[in-house]
């Protein structure tokens, strides 16, 4: 009994951290909305492209609505096999604003997607370039509500949070476990600039300063990061950016994986942060997560098991606070089956796959495998 009373207590500290956390979501500020245009061609739009024939259509058709504050899409092909070019080639039939870029063979330690987005950034011709992976789908009004953002809130540099698109049973149950990993560790955005280099991004969804942010090396300082957006994130709050997190989950939507497989599979790349959070960092987060989602469904049982009410009490206000949190991040996700609501179920899988993902983090991205960085 002792080790379960020693779990109990170690459970109200990391509870503790966890509420104090998730308590900041009281002052984040309103997602994105449509607003005011930017200025005409104010905003160079850069997509990295490998393989991407089946999931690039539909970003490009968004894209060909949105208005003259878009100056630009460049689609870097980083050296695909699966036809990505020609589908691209069609919408640049249709719009003079699409261009492709043919990639060219990576050098040195880089990893294919900044090496794409390096050479779109060099192509980039406007004040801002708005980064966007293949797999997104933006309402027409999002490149200008990302540039009226950065202006009223004083942010150097944005990077925002989607809608996801959940496909399956399994990815719907899952997906929702593993994103509140995130959250449970670095709190949900706030409306001020980010000011500690303990903090996530999403490269889904990046906008920068385009000759700043050239001048700054643009990916260069990342070039061999799995995880690249966190990284470059910290990099650019250690540099003295006012690096913005919002929500713009209103103006889009992420369309990530096909399955659950796929989506265990991938999130292994970043869900640690390997080779951006230092060990220590990783440590207490895996800590954290296994004594606030993973451990209090078994401690119930084994409350009941041994009619302990007081054993119990710490395990039942953290499925309180999990709960009322599932229910807070129902918007985050675009119309999902029944199963969203069992998600806090598959929490311990999830903290496996932190655990894991720490220990054995997935290098390999689309037919490439990238040695370890430091």
């Amino acid at each position: 009994m002792t080790i379960l009373w020693l779990l109990a207590a170690l459970q109200v500290v990391a509870g503790a951290v966890v509420i104090t956390r998730l308590s900041r979501g009281r002052e984040r500020g309103a997602p994105l909305q449509r607003g005011a245009p930017a200025p005409a061609a104010s905003i160079s739009i850069v997509i990295p492209a490998r393989d991407e024939a089946e999931r690039i259509g539909p970003l490009l058709e968004a894209l060909s609505r949105t208005g003259p504050a878009v100056r630009e899409i460049l689609v870097v092909d980083d050296r695909s096999s699966d036809g990505t070019g020609d589908v691209v080639a069609r919408y640049a039939a249709a719009d003079h604003r699409i261009r492709l870029i043919a990639g060219v063979e990576r050098t040195g330690v880089w990893v294919g997607k900044q090496h794409a987005l390096q050479q779109g950034l060099t192509e980039a011709s406007a004040p801002w370039t708005l980064c966007l992976d293949a797999d997104a789908r933006p309402d027409p009004a999002l490149p200008d509500a990302l540039v009226a953002a950065a202006a009223d809130r004083d942010f150097d540099a944005l990077t925002a949070g989607p809608r996801f698109a959940v496909d399956t049973t399994g990815e719907t149950l899952l997906h929702p476990a593993l994103l509140a990993t995130l959250v449970y560790r670095f709190g949900p955005p706030s409306p001020r600039p980010v000011s500690s280099t303990r903090t996530v991004a999403n490269g889904q969804c990046l906008l920068v300063p385009t000759e700043r942010f050239r001048q700054a090396g643009g990916w260069e300082p990342v070039a061999a990061n799995m995880t690249e957006d966190v990284a470059l994130a910290r990099h650019l709050v250690r540099t003295g950016w006012a690096l913005g997190l919002v929500d713009a989950a209103p103006l889009l939507v992420v369309d990530m994986h096909a399955s659950a497989r796929e989506a265990w599979r991938e999130w292994g790349r970043s869900l640690a942060l390997p080779g951006v959070a230092p060990a220590r960092e990783q440590i207490v987060d895996i800590t954290t997560l296994t004594l606030t989602m993973a451990l209090p469904l078994p401690m119930l049982i084994v409350a009941a098991w041994t009619g302990s009410v007081l054993l119990a009490l710490p395990s039942l206000i953290l499925l309180l606070v999990r709960w009322l949190f599932h229910v807070a991040l129902r918007p985050t996700y675009d119309s999902p089956s029944a199963a969203y609501w069992l998600a806090p179920l598959v929490d311990p899988l999830a903290v496996v796959r932190l655990l894991w993902s720490a220990l054995r983090p997935n290098r390999s991205w689309r037919g490439r495998t990238y040695a370890r960085s430091g």
